[in-house]
């Protein structure tokens, strides 16, 4: 079955999607904004492509309403399904050096005086 021919599923409402969202977001916000390596986060996409609560012509998920290009992107969000594998819960201080070795592979320049000042801010480890 090719995406045009894909079953029509509704998505949630606008007052539902916003409260998930909310939530995800909080949640990503607080853990330090952890995003996932570049393979977890085609893998997720690849789970997303196959799924049938997926809407290909939307690029988003039924179940929850979710963009997932932005979606699978978060380390703290899970599929509404438990379709993705689930990543170990990690500390602050593993997120930012997980971001850090992310970021340094990419050539992405960091900031090592924010660093520091986060570090400083939060008691260097949690």
């Amino acid at each position: 079955m090719n995406h045009e021919d894909q079953p029509k599923r509704k998505f949630p409402s606008l007052f539902q999607m916003m409260k998930s969202f909310t939530k995800d977001l909080g949640k990503y916000i607080r853990d330090g904004g952890p995003n996932v390596t570049p393979d977890e986060y085609a893998d997720r996409l690849d789970v997303c492509n196959t799924c049938e609560f997926f809407d290909k012509n939307a690029y988003r998920c039924t179940e929850c309403g979710c963009m997932m290009q932005h979606k699978a992107k978060w380390a703290t969000a899970v599929c509404p399904k438990n379709k993705w594998a689930i990543l170990p819960a990690m500390s602050t201080k593993e997120i930012m050096q997980r971001n850090i070795k992310i970021a340094k592979e990419n050539n992405i320049e960091i900031d090592e005086e924010d660093i520091a000042k986060y570090n400083d801010r939060d008691g260097g480890e949690k």
